[in-house]
């Protein structure tokens, strides 16, 4: 009678043993920020992939010559930035890189393709509705005029990163339920041959109600991003006006500052 041995099965091969990583004892940086620092860089440029299995935090102390709280505690600044998730019976896990949106006129859809994300849509209302005091102002439309409203829940990987409110004033472009999940707004008003020129742009933060929350896979009262955005095209003619939440885990915007001379 024949009998065949179980093949043994390979070891994971630990991600970050192919990452130059060093750290620089003499600088007065924190050691364990210094490795979170580049395990961060490794996630945004793709060397350490969604998914992917840290290694033994051991033996990674093992061969960067740190302590394991040194290592513990840059791998715990990394699940607090919602960039590694700890799972037991698996261990410590890639979730995605933050998206870091420059302050410039694009779409988060746009941003999140940039990024190596996999943006998603899922169109929560698309429907027509009587201009608030607000909206008519941001529109330049008379108040309770018609104006189409659509909200949005954008996610990467499956997660939500943002809900989307737009407020848009009719008969500019057709806003085909399906189009808006399978692309970006500012892509269907390109193709309607509408040319974005500029616009005028708040952001905050807030505690997300329990709606929001709800929404974002957030508890109620944990922060959120928000911004608000009036869109004009070249003529002058504003041609959208939205009000958006971000999770702040999972994004956040980049400025460049010059000094006034």
């Amino acid at each position: 009678m024949w009998s065949y041995a179980r093949p043994v099965p390979k070891p994971e091969v630990d991600p970050t043993a192919s990452l130059e990583l060093r750290v620089d004892r003499s600088s007065p940086v924190p050691l364990y920020f210094q490795l979170s620092q580049q395990l961060e860089a490794a996630i945004e440029h793709g060397a350490l992939t969604p998914g992917s299995l840290l290694g033994n935090e051991i033996e990674l102390a093992a061969r960067l010559g740190l302590s394991r709280p040194t290592v513990r505690q840059a791998i715990q600044s990394l699940v607090e930035k919602g960039l590694l998730v700890r799972r037991r019976g698996v261990g410590t896990q890639v979730v995605h890189s933050q998206v870091k949106r420059p302050l410039e006129l694009s779409s988060l859809y746009d941003d999140l393709e940039a990024a190596g994300q996999r943006p998603a849509t899922k169109v929560l209302v698309n429907t027509v509705v009587p201009a608030t005091a607000e909206v008519a102002a941001s529109l330049n439309v008379a108040e309770d005029s018609d104006v189409h409203r659509v909200e949005r829940l954008r996610l990467a990987h499956g997660e939500p990163m943002a809900y989307l409110c737009n407020f848009i004033p009719p008969g500019l472009l057709d806003l085909d339920t399906a189009q808006l999940e399978a692309t970006g707004l500012y892509r269907m008003m390109r193709a309607a041959g509408i040319t974005l020129h500029s616009a005028r742009q708040t952001i905050g933060a807030r505690g997300a109600t329990a709606a929001e929350a709800e929404r974002l896979a957030e508890t109620e009262g944990a922060p959120l991003l928000t911004m608000q955005r009036v869109t004009f095209d070249d003529t002058g003619r504003a041609v959208e006006y939205g009000t958006h939440t971000y999770r702040p885990t999972r994004y956040s915007f980049e400025f460049q500052l010059l000094v006034r001379s």
